[in-house]
């Protein structure tokens, strides 16, 4: 050990410290896990508010002239256009506006026939009656609602024709009322969020179409009276018979059922079915209420923030994405008393939902959060809507300058005219009861 020298005295070169491999990493991810978003509306609202305050003046939609502004304010739209994000909404609409601008240069609209087309042109003369049929079965059938004189009955097919006389056989009918009311709940949550969905996709004045007159229909606070229970209890309610239950009713033979089988139910911690149903009215709630002011105070109005709160004890992470979706958009309205006593609350929105790049999404220092213009808002949407499916769809009411007409006689004659096959079948028939049977005078129809 005498003899040794200190590493550093040495001459030699020491060697690098090993490399871990790339892979052996652990990469923490940084920032939030999500891009956000800008509408062209944001840029010029953002420019709208900027010229005001460093020029005196507005040039309305003008996302493009900057001349003027101070540096700081050039590099702002430059981040804001390079996160600017267009829904196939927001194109349908401007090409909406340009068919109505210009009819005639505009040439003939080819509507592709999609199954969401064809049920849309279907749906259109009854959709409101419709929709209201649809929620009056969602009412009958919410586990909030009691039995009215004048509610539909939903139990027709469940209940049977003797009252039971035994506990076990109560408690076997009780069992299935309960389940065929969820089944019902599942069932329409389900259809009313593909409709909305599909139409949205196909194009937007469809879905809007559909959204208004749910809202006309009470949707939003029949959505809220549903929620506005024990939801932990309705999640995770047992009522079904294992036993009885798809597949074990075709694998296995039928037992004999007692009050062991019919109190054991699945294993499951929740009812998959009721989280399915919440999971799809949330969804719906969001959907009606999203961008539109006037919709989103209907939420502050009927106090949705503390019903929609306790649904935040299921947890779910889709299921609770949604709720604070929800309170995200009314959270400017709630005040700064409601957001001072619910910093948890604000966390887990900043946390978990998206946000816009200059969304004041905390405050109602918003130019559209002001109320006055919400009633405008809707009946401008209204208007539009009419315009829409009175060009697309309704023919008859169209302004006959506009409307084509065929002048050629053989064009006319020529035209191909598909028969039914029974037509075809019995033609002869056809000509000898409607032409050779019937006399004809001529000198009448010639004059």
């Amino acid at each position: 050990l005498e003899g040794e020298t200190f590493p550093l005295e040495r001459d030699e070169v020491m060697p690098p410290p090993l490399q871990h491999p790339q892979t052996d990493r652990l990469t923490c991810p940084k920032g939030l896990p999500w891009a956000p978003k800008v509408r062209e509306k944001d840029i010029e609202m953002f420019l709208e508010s900027s010229r005001s305050k460093f020029i005196g003046y507005t040039l309305g939609s003008d996302t493009n002239t900057v001349v003027g502004l101070p540096r700081p304010i050039h590099e702002s739209i430059k981040t804001l256009k390079q996160h600017k994000y267009t829904s196939i909404a927001e194109v349908q609409a401007q090409m909406e506006e340009e068919y109505l601008r210009s009819p005639l240069s505009g040439g003939e609209e080819e509507v592709e026939q999609v199954p969401a087309e064809t049920l849309y042109q279907g749906l259109l003369p009854s959709l409101p009656q419709y929709m209201i049929a649809l929620l009056k079965i969602l009412l009958a059938a919410a586990p909030t609602s009691k039995a009215k004189p004048d509610s539909i009955n939903i139990l027709a097919d469940v209940l049977p024709e003797e009252m039971p006389t035994t506990v076990l056989q109560s408690m076997k009918l009780g069992v299935d009322v309960n389940r065929h009311k969820e089944v019902i709940v599942k069932a329409i949550s389900a259809v009313l969020l593909l409709l909305l969905k599909h139409f949205k996709l196909n194009h937007v004045y469809q879905f809007e179409y559909m959204a208004q007159h749910l809202v006309f229909a009470n949707c939003i606070p029949l959505i809220l009276k549903f929620f506005n229970q024990n939801i932990m209890s309705y999640i995770t309610a047992k009522n079904s018979i294992s036993v009885l239950d798809y597949p074990h009713c075709v694998v296995h033979e039928l037992p004999e059922l007692t009050a062991e089988s019919l109190e054991a139910g699945d294993s499951n911690q929740f009812c998959w079915r009721n989280l399915f149903s919440c999971i799809n009215l949330l969804r719906i709630l969001n959907k009606l209420t999203k961008w539109k002011h006037s919709r989103t105070m209907m939420l502050v109005v009927f106090k949705s923030a503390p019903i929609l709160k306790r649904a935040l004890k299921v947890k779910q992470a889709m299921m609770q994405l949604y709720v604070l979706k929800l309170l995200k958009v009314q959270t400017k309205y709630l005040g700064r008393q409601w957001r001072k006593s619910n910093m948890k609350t604000m966390s887990a929105i900043y946390q978990k939902v998206r946000h816009r790049l200059n969304d004041d999404w905390a405050y109602g220092n918003d130019l559209d959060a002001r109320p006055w213009d919400f009633q405008a808002e809707e009946c401008a949407l209204r208007a539009n809507i009419e315009r829409f499916n009175a060009r697309r769809y309704d023919r008859a009411h169209s302004n006959p300058d506009f409307l084509p007409v065929d002048n050629c006689l053989q064009s006319v004659l020529g035209q191909r005219v598909d028969l039914p096959e029974d037509f075809q079948m019995n033609y002869d028939l056809w000509l000898e009861r409607e032409v050779f049977s019937k006399p004809i005078s001529w000198e009448e129809l010639l004059q």
